[in-house]
């Protein structure tokens, strides 16, 4: 049985932030999301998700969360239209903020 990278991780996870910082971006986010109407939602999503990705180390190799508040303001609308059309309905699969997220994750060099 051939092995690949993949299967042999080299380094160890962890997530070296710490609560202090998280929470200081959470409270951060929450006012100026609420400052602002949920306006700057995106852009308080993107400060907390940056934060966590990029203090998060896997297998060795630190990500690095590269999305932009913009980038996500036109999907955010979207996603909101479609939430109220459905009820609600469209919060129980926000697999299209999971695919942005994820889009714009990656690892370091």
């Amino acid at each position: 049985m051939e092995k690949t990278a993949l299967a042999t991780p080299t380094g160890e996870s962890y997530f070296d932030g710490n609560g202090f910082g998280f929470l200081g971006w959470g409270l951060l986010g929450a006012l100026v999301t609420i400052c602002t109407l949920f306006l700057c939602a995106p852009l308080a999503f993107v400060w907390i998700y940056r934060y966590e990705t990029n203090h998060t180390v896997i297998s060795g190799r630190r990500l690095h969360f590269e999305g932009k508040a913009m980038s996500l303001f036109g999907h955010w609308i979207k996603w909101l239209l479609l939430t109220v059309i459905t009820c609600g309905i469209y919060t129980l699969v926000m697999l299209p903020k999971k695919r942005w997220t994820t889009k714009h994750t990656s690892f370091t060099m």
